[in-house]
């Protein structure tokens, strides 16, 4: 599984974005796809996830609210609509992605960076306030 992330910028707070995850090989429809994010100093943490079939979604508290995580049906792409974005947002955003079957199941194993083989290239995110 490949993974390409894109669409981070520099936005004002308050602006939106919206970040792009590519996904490319032949065992997408088992997988749960991610977002995470490492700020400067900090742990990369995780944002949102989808199952493929974008039945079930998962937000961190940081992120209800205001992002979404959606698929397209017509196209192999993971999309994270962020709104209402503020100083703290800034960070590189990756995508990830694994199995889902032990994902779903697990909230502690679902925000863990390493619980995903599969990860995209950071895209960044500024936002100034």
């Amino acid at each position: 599984v490949q993974l390409q992330a894109s669409g981070g910028g520099l936005v004002q707070a308050g602006g939106s974005l919206r970040l792009s995850c590519a996904a490319s090989g032949r065992t997408l429809s088992s997988l749960l796809v991610a977002w995470f994010r490492q700020a400067p100093g900090k742990e990369r943490e995780f944002v949102a996830g989808i199952t493929w079939s974008g039945y079930s979604t998962y937000y961190a508290i940081s992120a209800k609210g205001r992002f979404t995580i959606a698929r397209d049906s017509a196209m192999p792409t993971v999309y994270l609509q962020m709104n209402n974005l503020n100083p703290d947002d800034t960070a590189v955003y990756y995508c990830a992605a694994d199995q889902s079957s032990s994902l779903t199941l697990s909230l502690r194993r679902r925000s863990t960076p390493r619980s995903y083989g599969y990860w995209g290239q950071g895209t960044q995110v500024t936002v100034s306030s």
